[in-house]
């Protein structure tokens, strides 16, 4: 078998075996939503890759054994997504031979590491991850608030990013998920936030300060997007790439600020990236805001490391 880049051609063999992916779980997978999407978008900083039975890239074959994806969020951080492999070569080694490939390709570009997000109850993504070389770094939940106009904070707030920084940099919320937050540009991926990330917020008024007596917690929203709903109808989501505070009582006024910023907006549905933990769930539970059912796990893999990457 042979790692190749992705063809619009190989559309066919990739629907076929990943169509059924999350029908277990009452879903279907998203690969073939996006694949074509995904081929469009491949140049210098990603790379859609399948994994070939019986060609290579002079010549290819129609029956493939998996596909990836990997991204480059920043000069150091890639982004390994969409990780599938076809039933029928389960336990021969695909993943492996998708991941290192992926993991080559990323440091050949600078990146010193690669991360992704598995679902918590997806126990086999999860050994499959650890097989390849990830290990644990994190996890996360949504907080997700309902758009309310009329929200109205209890506590004071500011649009001030180099407050935002100087709590984020000494706060247990930077602590439990490892400086991560949503990516700014990758859907569903994690990067490293930056100074530069909250100065743009700020100056775009996506920037929201908790600041009664001091700095004391902050988000800032990252996008907005629609999405079907369970009926097939779009529905608008407002993200929000993280969410940190230092009490129960900041995290309910930062909540009132999403659900009124959210509604600016015309969101219908809201999510919140926040920590997983008792102390993160509670605090969201106390600012009567729904949270996601199970947490998302993210794993990292060191592409300094040559038993890593090479092996």
């Amino acid at each position: 078998m042979t790692v190749r880049q992705a063809r619009p051609e190989d559309y066919d063999a990739v629907a076929a075996f990943t169509s059924e992916t999350w029908a277990d779980r009452g879903g279907s997978d998203y690969i073939p939503r996006v694949y074509h999407d995904w081929i469009a978008g491949d140049g210098e900083n990603q790379r859609t890759f399948v994994l070939d039975v019986d060609g290579d890239e002079e010549s290819p074959s129609e029956e493939l054994a998996g596909i990836c994806q990997g991204v480059l969020l920043s000069e150091y951080e890639a982004w390994a997504q969409g990780m599938r492999v076809n039933p029928d070569y389960r336990g021969r080694g695909a993943s492996m031979h998708l991941s290192k490939a992926l993991f080559r390709w990323a440091r050949e570009r600078g990146a010193t590491v690669a991360r992704n997000m598995v679902f918590s109850w997806n126990v086999a993504g999860l050994g499959q991850s650890r097989a390849t070389g990830f290990e644990p770094c994190t996890e996360f939940r949504w907080g997700m608030p309902t758009p309310d106009a009329d929200a109205e904070s209890e506590l004071s707030t500011t649009a001030d990013p180099n407050a935002a920084w100087s709590f984020w940099t000494g706060s247990d919320a930077r602590a439990d998920l490892r400086g991560l937050a949503l990516d700014a540009e990758e859907s569903w991926a994690v990067s490293e936030l930056t100074r530069r990330r909250l100065r743009t917020a700020a100056d775009e008024d996506r920037l929201f300060v908790v600041s009664e007596g001091g700095t004391r917690g902050f988000t800032f929203r990252n996008r907005t997007y629609d999405r079907p709903n369970d009926e097939g109808d779009p529905e608008t989501w407002a993200e929000y790439a993280v969410g940190a505070w230092s009490d129960h009582e900041a995290a309910r006024a930062l909540y009132r600020v999403v659900a009124r910023d959210a509604a600016s907006v015309d969101a219908e549905r809201v999510r919140v990236l926040v920590p997983e933990g008792v102390r993160w769930v509670s605090d969201t539970a106390y600012a009567r805001v729904d949270v996601s059912d199970e947490p998302d796990f993210v794993m990292a893999a060191d592409l300094t490391d040559p038993a890593v990457v090479d092996s």
